[in-house]
């Protein structure tokens, strides 16, 4: 029997499929259990964006994620990757993001 070793991200997007900057907002903010109006307070903006930014209406500039990623104490190139890959998957472009600091 072979096996072949994929990562747990490449494990997930092939079971759930992609993961979009508005799914892992809102994970973090019900895994919390924070209102929507309390985490777009934290955020510093308004609930019916943030709204949006969830259900995946709107999406979020690699500046904003990175304020975000700041906000919320995560990796800044997490979230710049997600927000990144949103754009072209949107534009039906199907490339992976990789980021390198410069």
């Amino acid at each position: 029997m072979t096996t072949s070793k994929i990562s747990a991200s490449e494990y997930l997007d092939k079971k759930y499929g992609k993961l979009s900057l508005g799914d892992f907002i809102k994970s973090l903010r019900e895994s919390d259990e924070i209102s929507q109006v309390d985490f777009a307070a934290k955020l510093k903006i308004s609930r019916a964006n943030l709204c949006d930014i969830e259900k995946n209406r709107k999406l979020v500039s690699p500046e904003r994620a990175a304020r975000f990623a700041f906000i919320l104490k995560f990796p800044e190139k997490f979230f710049i990757k997600l927000a990144l890959e949103d754009i072209l998957r949107q534009s039906n472009l199907k490339y992976q993001v990789e980021l390198k600091a410069s």
